[in-house]
């Protein structure tokens, strides 16, 4: 038997189809376990885009495509606007990215949808067609509520909740609608008119579902939408009948759910408030100087001072580094701080910033090293015990008002124990409440001297006065 009657009834261009998308997916469950932990993190990362590659490749082998002209366009248009987006946006912009990517991932499933049904719709069967409805929905949604989240992170849409009365009820009947919607066109495919009605309504769930969320609760946002995209995905994967988007989707939206839900539980609050709960709506700003307590300013000449005479530190860093860019200048300093004999470290809060690891990816972006990041249960009970904590842009995740004050909106959610600190130095541009909306009473503690200021130009001057004195 020579190689021609071997390899005879073999198709080639299928087989190299199948087995590619079987590496890629291999890829992307190595990738991910090894996004688990700091020191396989770089490798994780490579073995998930060489999977994507391999995912891409494999794609363009299925014997379904015939021409290759819109494919070549789309790869050249995608890199045009791809590259850009990773080379030229800085790090401290990377929840707005993220969030804009969401909103391309969510449009580019619906669209798939879109295409499949109006092209196929009459030779589809039930299952099928329900795939192609939830896959459209979630894509909908995706898409309009990423939108809504990174005009929230970019500034250009307001930071509270916008809530109206009876909205839940209005979005829960949207939902129930939806889902309405997609049994019949299972039954009925050919209702273009109700398959138009379950795109309008999946977008305007996007817009109502994400505007009512805070701020604060971006974090859990970001997660929530990457699961939604991971599922729109998936439900592509079962009516394309392709494995692999069906094995990334899956693990895409699981692990955006459960990392979701474990954001939840950082900020001691179920799930289900954050969803419908309008975290942060309706808060009664207070005065700044409370009873027993008066805002006390300081200069970075000050804070030199006091700094200089500490043997143990703690950088508490929020969205105001990230606003400010500050990180480098914040390892700068801490490196003049070691020089003098004291021990640095670094206090992460789980939803500090407005992603899953904000702070995280900044700081790794200066070059600090990871076994200095500690995390909330790691770190807090050191605080006390500590000479000066310095909160460079925090606010809500170092607020005392969430275990002090039982009628405050964030009361129950775990802070760092900051207050605790023999001294505090707060850099700030103003007084203005974070996020949440809600006064931080650690601004007028006795032990607590703000800085206020641009926080890299801050942190400058106040290594400047350190050096001088080394």
């Amino acid at each position: 038997m020579n190689a021609h009657d071997l390899f005879a009834g073999i198709d080639l261009r299928q087989s190299g189809y199948l087995f590619t998308l079987l590496i890629a997916s291999v890829l992307f469950l190595l990738g991910l376990r090894g996004l688990s932990h700091s020191e396989t993190a770089r490798r994780g990362l490579n073995l998930a885009a060489l999977g994507m590659l391999l995912a891409v490749v494999g794609t363009l082998l299925n014997r379904r495509i015939v021409t290759y002209e819109w494919i070549v366009g789309g790869l050249v248009v995608g890199t045009v606007i791809g590259v850009p987006m990773g080379r030229w946006i800085p790090m401290t912009k990377m929840p707005e990215r993220i969030a804009l990517s969401h909103a391309f991932g969510g449009l580019a499933v619906a669209l798939v949808g879109v295409a499949e049904y109006f092209n196929y719709r009459l030779q589809l069967s039930p299952f099928d067609i329900g795939a192609i409805g939830f896959e459209v929905l979630l894509g909908t949604i995706t898409f309009t509520g990423s939108l809504m989240a990174f005009g929230k992170l970019l500034g250009i849409l307001p930071g509270r909740p916008q809530t109206f009365p009876g909205q839940n009820a209005v979005n829960l009947t949207l939902l129930a609608v939806a889902l309405m919607l997609l049994a019949i066109l299972a039954a009925r495919p050919d209702q273009l008119v109700l398959f138009n009605i379950l795109l309008a309504v999946g977008l305007l769930l996007g817009v109502l579902m994400v505007v009512r969320i805070g701020g604060a609760d971006m974090p859990v946002v970001i997660c929530l939408l990457n699961s939604y995209a991971g599922l729109a995905a998936a439900a592509t994967g079962f009516a394309l009948n392709v494995p692999v988007l069906i094995v990334c989707g899956a693990l895409d939206g699981g692990s955006g759910l459960i990392l979701a839900l474990r954001m939840s539980k950082a900020m001691n609050r179920s799930f289900r408030n954050v969803i419908f709960g309008a975290f942060g709506a309706n808060v009664h700003r207070k005065q700044a100087e409370k009873e027993g307590g008066m805002v006390r300013e300081g200069t970075p000449e000050d804070a030199a001072e006091i700094l200089k005479l500490a043997d143990s530190v703690i950088v508490v860093p929020g969205y105001g580094m990230a606003v400010a860019q500050a990180q480098h200048a914040v390892r700068d300093l801490a490196e003049l701080l070691e020089k003098t004999g004291a021990v640095v470290r670094y206090a992460i809060h789980p939803v500090a910033g407005r992603m899953p690891g904000h702070m995280n990816v900044l700081l790794a972006e200066a070059n600090v090293p990871y076994d200095q990041l500690y995390e909330l249960d790691l770190i807090n009970d050191d605080f006390p015990r500590t000479d000066v904590s310095i909160v460079v842009g925090a606010n809500d995740v170092v607020n005392p008002a969430a275990k002090d004050t039982p009628g405050s909106p964030i009361f129950g959610m775990p802070i760092l124990n900051v207050d605790r600190s023999k001294a505090v130095i707060v850099l700030k541009r103003s007084m203005n409440p974070g996020f949440a909306g809600v006064e931080n009473e650690l601004f007028v503690r006795p032990n607590t001297m703000m800085v206020f200021g641009d926080a890299r130009k801050t942190l400058a001057q106040i290594a400047a006065a350190v050096k001088n004195e080394i």
